[in-house]
């Protein structure tokens, strides 16, 4: 049998995709084939002679198969990058996006602006850990707590900050939203969960059929838990910290709304995504009162 080499098995994996309909067959061929053979992706145009063994090919094959089925890349290769850093990632957490990014930014913005890298900062949410282990690798000086309602999620958290070298930063704690939270922050972060019920139903089977519902469903609106990290957050607030939450598509009014009619804050304003989405809001806990 005449063996494929690793040229003809890209090009053969990303013609596949496109005739699935994948939105981004080549560089999702170039990632499964680049992780598979241990390598990176230049390495690939390196080595594009290499031969694949008929025994790697079955194997790379399964994979194959799966990202066909609709399987997130990032599931199949146990990993993801995010703010530079890899970052482990399993079926029980949500794959980082890059939106979600402006999040770290705007915190180092905040720390910079006050010209305090000694911050407390809350993260609701953790999952795989992205949001704060960004921080932390980026900020030596901050004190992170970072929450979770999901004990395996918190493991993997944990050790996402092991690998990235930012061990002893953060304090993982498990519990729902602020319950095992004490004192108060300079700054409150989370990305919630902020699908509506309708809108689930049209999201690319990727996202849909295995993304954790967890972690994506809001109620009727998409908005649920920023009302509670909204109703909550004042009271672990430090006066002028701030709070700083992701939001979806279309969801401006509704939680400028939300701020807006809770005296305990003030300064709202909002960030938009390169797609020219209000991606991101921020708001600050009052001075005084």
């Amino acid at each position: 049998m005449l063996l494929l080499n690793v040229e003809k098995v890209l090009k053969n994996t990303t013609l596949s995709f496109k005739r699935k309909g994948i939105a981004s067959p080549g560089l999702d061929a170039e990632t499964l084939l680049s992780c598979y053979l241990k390598t990176d992706r230049p390495g690939l145009y390196m080595n594009f002679e290499r031969l694949i063994t008929d025994e790697e090919l079955k194997w790379f094959s399964r994979w194959v198969e799966r990202r066909k089925g609709g399987e997130p890349v990032a599931y199949i290769v146990g990993r993801k990058e995010f703010w530079s850093l890899t970052f482990e990632v399993t079926s029980g957490v949500l794959v980082p996006r890059p939106e979600t990014e402006f999040l770290v930014e705007e915190v180092l913005g905040l720390c910079s602006d006050t010209n305090d890298h000694n911050m407390n900062v809350l993260e609701i949410g953790t999952g795989s850990g992205a949001i704060s282990v960004a921080i932390a690798s980026e900020l030596e000086k901050v004190r992170i707590v970072a929450t979770d309602i999901v004990e395996d999620v918190i493991t993997l958290a944990r050790k996402n900050a092991e690998n990235n070298g930012v061990t002893g930063r953060i304090d993982f704690l498990r519990g729902n939203l602020f319950e095992p939270v004490s004192g108060k922050f300079d700054i409150i972060i989370a990305n919630p969960p902020y699908i509506s019920e309708e809108e689930f139903a049209q999201l690319p089977p990727e996202v849909r059929d295995f993304e954790p519902r967890e972690a994506l469903l809001a109620g009727s609106e998409g908005t649920e838990f920023h009302h509670d990290l909204i109703a909550e957050g004042s009271r672990y607030l430090k006066h002028g910290g701030w709070l700083l939450m992701e939001l979806g598509a279309g969801q401006k009014d509704a939680i400028e709304s939300m701020l807006g009619k809770n005296t305990a804050y003030d300064s709202i304003g909002f960030r938009t995504d390169y797609a020219g989405i209000e991606r991101i809001v921020r708001a600050r806990r009052r001075l005084v009162g």
